[in-house]
């Protein structure tokens, strides 16, 4: 049996986006390898939303020269944004002509046909440019994420902040049919998952494009309807189209996690202009007021970027201000990097140095929040579902509370795909320790 092993750069959508690719390579016969050096097809699912994740593919795939010298007949494919981008794959197949695959984002689902047919002897280079392909929901998935099953619930992007690379090379957004979703949703809690996550780049506008009054409130609120227990999150939300009306749903659920990814992105509404992103520091904040309102017990998190072209120092100021008054549970903190093809590379550059200094001054922040929020857990009894062994602590398992902070238990895997009642007895930084709690039965 021939072998496959993929390397997945970049967010969640990129790995259920691999868990497709792996679904197709094991539908016509394919196993996964440990390692590239025991594979015949050798996978790259590439990134290029940040510059690190682009030079981090363009390092490994360099590396696999030597090792097609070795094995003449192993196949190498690379697929995703790298390759969508303007001028991506001649560039890839300039660099790299020892490469035999490159597909698109809109066009993956071809990489079974190629292997197939034998084509790959023959370099083949296949990019779809349609903004708008038809969404194929007939490929088929090899889950890879433990307790948790990924959904898109919809592609693409129509928001064109002037940072982002997305709508150029995943296309515009293409809402998926709500019945097709709710019966996702029904066949991975039969086939025993606990937790689902829904993936778009843009939740909130799902169903826009559909025209049929279809609304992400709505979607949350009949899978909400589903029977069983099981756990919903999501991401990523968008707060220009946040809406209430989710909220409202989230919180009247018993099974939709209190743990909204709300990227902010910056608190200077000055820097949120020159990025588009279509809302201001105040409107933000209002969202913030009324998740916190409904969810005392919620757990906010975000994206937060540093050095966009620009940003002054009070811009700066402005966003730890922020910062300080909605205390995210935790941050994805990162610095600007030009992305060629966008708006804002074009702009007028901050120096290396100016935004090294802001990115430590942000972190120390948010560590410190994050801090003194995990205090407030100590003493507390919380549901978490456990995920899996903590390779850090012998002995111990881990999961996650309904606001989406980790917890570290003594325990088995035999506890893996469990809710289990845990007492928080310590904390340290973002990461809380516990007690498991017995039941009566188990007692």
């Amino acid at each position: 049996m021939q072998k496959y092993f993929i390397v997945t750069y970049g967010c969640q959508m990129n790995v259920h986006e691999s868990e497709k690719l792996a679904g197709m390579l094991v539908n016509i016969g394919y196993s996964e390898a440990k390692c590239a050096e025991e594979a015949d097809v050798v996978l790259f699912n590439t990134c290029c939303i940040r510059d690190t994740a682009e030079k981090r593919a363009y390092g490994n795939i360099g590396a696999l020269k030597s090792l097609k010298k070795q094995k003449p007949d192993l196949v190498i494919a690379v697929v995703g944004c790298m390759t969508q981008q303007k001028g991506g794959a001649a560039a890839l197949s300039a660099k790299f002509p020892f490469v035999d695959i490159i597909l698109g984002t809109h066009n993956i689902d071809e990489l079974p046909v190629i292997l197939q047919e034998k084509r790959a002897k023959k370099r083949v280079i296949s990019i779809n440019d349609d903004p708008s392909p038809a969404i194929n929901d007939e490929i088929p998935i090899h889950r890879t994420s433990g307790t948790n099953a990924w959904i898109n619930i919809m592609y693409g992007c129509n928001n064109f902040c002037t940072y982002c690379i997305v709508p150029y090379v995943r296309g515009r957004e293409r809402s998926r049919k709500m019945e097709e979703i709710l019966a996702d949703v029904k066949q991975v809690l039969s086939e025993g998952y606990k937790e689902i996550t829904l993936l778009g780049q843009n939740v909130d506008s799902y169903g826009s494009d559909l025209k049929d009054g279809t609304s992400f409130a709505l979607l949350l609120k009949e899978i909400s309807l589903i029977e069983g227990k099981f756990r919903v999150r999501f991401m990523t939300s968008h707060p220009k189209d946040f809406s209430k009306d989710v909220v409202d749903v989230i919180a009247r659920s018993s099974n939709i996690c209190h743990n909204i990814h709300l990227p902010i992105q910056s608190g200077s509404n000055d820097v949120l202009k020159k990025m588009n992103r279509k809302y201001t520091a105040e409107q933000y904040l209002e969202i913030v007021r009324y998740i916190k309102e409904k969810m005392p017990d919620v757990g906010i998190t975000s994206d937060i970027m540093i050095g966009f072209p620009g940003e002054t120092e009070k811009d700066f100021e402005e966003t730890c201000e922020i910062v300080k008054q909605v205390r995210f549970s935790n941050a994805f903190t990162f610095v600007y990097s030009p992305r060629n093809g966008t708006p804002a590379a074009k702009m007028e550059q901050i120096s290396p140095d100016v935004k090294k200094s802001r990115i430590t001054r942000l972190v120390k922040l948010q560590n410190s929040i994050t801090k003194e929020l995990s205090k407030e857990y100590l003493g507390k009894e919380f549901e978490i579902l456990v995920e899996d062994v903590n390779p850090k602590y012998e002995g111990t398992v881990c999961g996650r509370t309904d606001s989406g902070r980790l917890v570290t238990v003594k325990g088995d895997q035999s506890l893996i795909g469990s809710f289990q009642r845990v007492l928080i007895t310590e904390s340290k930084s973002a990461s809380l320790f516990g007690n498991l709690i017995q039941t009566k039965e188990e007692k």
